[in-house]
């Protein structure tokens, strides 16, 4: 066969060798379809059974409309100090949906720390709801918790306890965001008990109640301390606007239990309402108990005078002042009242300051309740309040540590520091108003000392009795307005819908489960292909061998389909695929060597098991066939193997013609087939390398050439011993053989090595033991032979092997 062929419509070189390189590729993948075809299948089959057998999974949504904070009744009271000013936060609003707290609360309150499972086909499946039992547990001591205990009802008054999965743990309420393995062994947990009664021990205490169990029924449950649970059901609850723009929050969670995931949204909604709510109240509340606070002391006082003026009046019969000093009486009132709420405000100023002094976040009072006009105070004040909500916020979702609260810690105490500078220059400037209206008191009194001493001393009563009243008045009326705020509060959020769950369950996919079961199943085989590829140090690819070898691939032998590994197979099966390589090899050497009359070719290889004898034997067996006179000789003195192939006793040959001086022509066998003789290795000799460096050998080798028109020469390994390379020089055609998925890479550098530095002439190099079926490596072999006759011994075997699988 040519190796190289031209053609006169022959495509770029580039091209075509781009062309060969994605058909490689693409070849070398597709020879193995059918199990590429089979793992697709087989993926999807898998993938579609696991989408049965999953269990599904429900999408549960609910939704929250985050509002504008409204001006609420009373503003009158509260006016533009209101403690809660308008603030819409989105991504605050979902912290706290999202936080600890909130969730820690749903967790109680739905008491999610005890799961319920049933037996299911492949696992357990989890029960939400109608629990035909009911478990307490006490989590104020150390407590079992995770693995997995079986419950078996025995009677209505009797349950047997099993452990499932001893995957268990120890719960310290003293250490709740800790929990140790269990490395002993428990005792009063396993067992028959009666529902009702404590089932206690060492590291457990929980208590069963039988509600509509039935004997026989088996129920698996477990214990989950509140944290994990928090920390599981944060993961799993899913807070986002519905879109950029919208102040409308979506929660989402993923549960097998829709039940279960509509008690969880609404729990969390609702308790995200609640919390706003008693946020939004502290500041009423707070107003409230400052008032009550200062209607304590005022009562008895309001009580005693009325009691004295009574008194007075009855005992000096005097019920009413004179003119002058119904006038004096009404200035002084007047007075007196103001006095009143100075002495408030002062009051007040020094509440506000002994909570700026104590550091604490309870009981800031607005500053309207007694008052006061300073708008920069008003404003602090307010701010302050602010800071302190968006702390509480924060520290439900975030540690200590983090920037955001590090930095409003900051604020407050800035604001905080404003606050009390301001809260002192009110204090001083409302002492001054206090000594400015005491001075137009004392005056009236000086008038009053003028009156009638009865009349005088009626007065002093009364005016006590109006100061006193018009305080407590006062004070009733501030109560009245902040009770009506409280119970007019509402909170700017509200739910906009409750949860509900999808009709059908987000999971199992099916399509894209089928999908990646396709892809998993073609890229399994295909990787493994290309991971082996990858990693293979043996000779495979044709083309990639002719770039690298420094000789011409001149060049290749198919794959015997015969298991039995006859070396003679032209002679055998004349007909067969091989047999046209041999004969294809034949007409190249006629390019090779032109014109010559006679011709020596010398076959060897890097290490043994490539084919070289194999390559020896057919073609000169393909020669003899012709009718050249040829002769085979065997030149691998050290591991011979041409005698069993043709079934010959190997005690003479090459070795004894060396060592005895046998002359050569009584050494020579005849091989049982026309025109073909065969000189065997003889026996193996002890110094091999140094018989055939004598003279003689090479006057032999002349005189052989001279007597037959084709010398084919069966050397030993050059890889693997060094008399083969003074052999180069004897043949006009040396051939270096590889096997295909055999020979190593490594061999392809000590070819280089003989020709580079070895200077080796008329090197040429073959492939051996091709599979052409793989149909990748663009020679044209196998070109129709079978149908036209040229390869029945091929479609013989065939047609046995098909026979031997059941095929006509």
């Amino acid at each position: 066969m040519l190796a190289k062929n031209t053609h006169v419509n022959q495509l770029p070189e580039l091209n075509q060798e781009e062309d060969v390189d994605v058909k490689t590729i693409l070849n070398n993948y597709l020879r193995h379809w059918k199990v590429i075809v089979a793992c697709t299948i087989l993926g999807i089959l898998l993938a579609y059974a696991a989408s049965k057998v999953m269990t599904p999974i429900y999408k549960v949504n609910g939704s929250v409309l985050v509002g504008e904070e409204s001006q609420d009744l009373g503003a009158d009271f509260l006016g533009a100090s209101s403690l809660l000013q308008p603030k819409n936060n989105i991504e605050n609003e979902i912290g706290i949906l999202t936080s600890y707290a909130l969730t820690e609360q749903v967790v109680e309150e739905l008491k999610l720390n005890v799961s319920y499972f049933e037996e299911g086909v492949f696992s357990k499946n989890s029960l939400y709801g109608n629990i035909p039992l009911n478990i307490t547990v006490n989590w104020n001591r150390e407590q079992l918790v995770g693995g997995m205990l079986a419950l078996e009802v025995l009677s209505e008054e009797t349950y047997q306890l099993s452990i499932d999965n001893d995957a268990l743990y120890i719960y310290n309420p003293k250490d709740p965001y800790f929990k140790k393995e269990l490395e002993e062994e428990l005792e009063g947990l396993t067992g028959e008990h009666k529902f009702g009664e404590t089932v206690q021990g060492d590291y457990f205490e929980f208590q069963v109640n039988n509600i509509s169990g039935q004997p026989g029924e088996i129920l698996f449950f477990k214990f989950s301390d509140t944290h994990s649970q928090v920390i599981k059901y944060q993961k799993a609850i899913s807070v986002a606007p519905t879109n950029k723009l919208a102040s409308i929050l979506q929660i989402s969670m993923e549960t097998p239990i829709r039940k279960l995931g509509q008690d969880f949204i609404n729990s969390l909604m609702r308790v995200y309402l609640e919390r706003e709510l008693s946020e939004k109240n502290k500041a009423t509340a707070n107003t409230i108990s400052f008032i009550d606070d200062q209607l304590n002391g005022i009562t008895d006082s309001l009580s005693y005078f009325e009691n004295r003026l009574q008194e007075y009046r009855t005992k000096n019969h005097v019920f009413n002042l004179s003119e002058e000093g119904v006038m004096i009486f009404e200035r002084l009132q007047d007075y007196e009242k103001q006095r009143s709420e100075i002495e408030l405000k002062l009051d007040y100023y020094h509440t506000l300051e002994d909570y700026l002094l104590g550091e604490t976040e309870e009981g800031l009072v607005a500053p309207s309740i007694i008052g006061n006009t300073d708008p920069l105070l008003n404003s602090l004040v307010v701010k302050l309040s602010e800071l302190q909500t968006e702390r509480l916020r924060l520290k439900s979702t975030y540690s200590s540590s983090t920037p955001a609260l590090e930095q409003i810690n900051t604020q407050i105490k800035t604001t905080r520091q404003s606050v009390l500078e301001n809260t002192k220059s009110a204090k001083n400037n409302t002492k001054s108003s206090l000594a400015e209206i005491t001075n137009r008191i004392n005056q009236v009194e000086q008038e009053i000392n003028k009156l009638p001493e009865t009349e005088r001393n009626l007065l002093g009563i009364q005016r006590k009795f109006s100061i006193n009243e018009n305080i407590y008045l006062y004070l009733l009326q501030k109560r009245a307005e902040s009770q009506i705020v409280l119970a007019s509060n509402t909170p700017k959020n509200s739910i906009l819908d409750t949860a509900r769950a999808a009709e059908k369950p987000v999971e199992p996919k099916t399509l894209i489960n089928l999908v990646l079961g396709a892809f998993a199943g073609l890229i399994l085989p295909v990787g493994f292909i290309f991971v082996r590829n990858f990693f293979n140090n043996k000779v495979e690819d044709p083309k990639e061998l002719e770039e690298q070898i420094p000789t011409p691939l001149i060049g290749m032998i198919g794959k015997s389909p015969s298991k039995q590994g006859n070396v003679l197979t032209v002679m055998k099966k004349p007909k067969s695929t091989i047999s046209e390589n041999f004969r294809s090899l034949r007409a190249d050497m006629t390019f090779l060597s032109p014109g010559a009359k006679k011709l020596t070719i010398l076959f060897t290889s890097s290490i043994s098991g490539e084919g070289k004898t194999f390559c020896s034997v057919n073609l000169a067996s393909v020669y003899a066939m012709m009718g050249k006179k040829t002769i085979l000789v065997g030149l691998d003195l050290r591991k011979p193997k041409i005698a069993e192939e043709f079934g010959m006793i190997n005690d003479r040959g090459v070795s004894t013609c060396l060592s005895v001086g046998m002359p050569w022509k009584e050494a020579v066998k005849p091989s049982g087939y026309d025109n073909l003789d065969v000189l065997l290795s003889g026996p193996v000799p002890p110094n091999p390398a140094e018989l055939l460096a004598q003279g003689y050998f090479k006057e032999m080798i002349g005189d052989i050439k001279a007597n037959y028109d084709v010398l084919i020469l069966d050397c030993a390994p050059v890889g693997l011993v060094s008399e083969t390379k003074e052999l180069f020089s004897l043949a006009d055609i040396n051939m270096y053989v590889f096997r295909q998925n055999y020979s190593p890479k490594a061999n392809i550098q000590l070819l280089k090595g003989l020709v580079e530095k070895g200077g080796v002439k008329k090197m040429y190099s073959l492939l051996n033991d091709v599979d052409f079926e793989i149909g990748q490596y663009g020679y044209a072999y196998g070109y129709g032979y079978g149908s036209n006759g040229y390869h029945e011994n091929d479609r013989e075997e065939s047609n046995w092997l098909g026979k031997l699988v059941g095929k006509k």
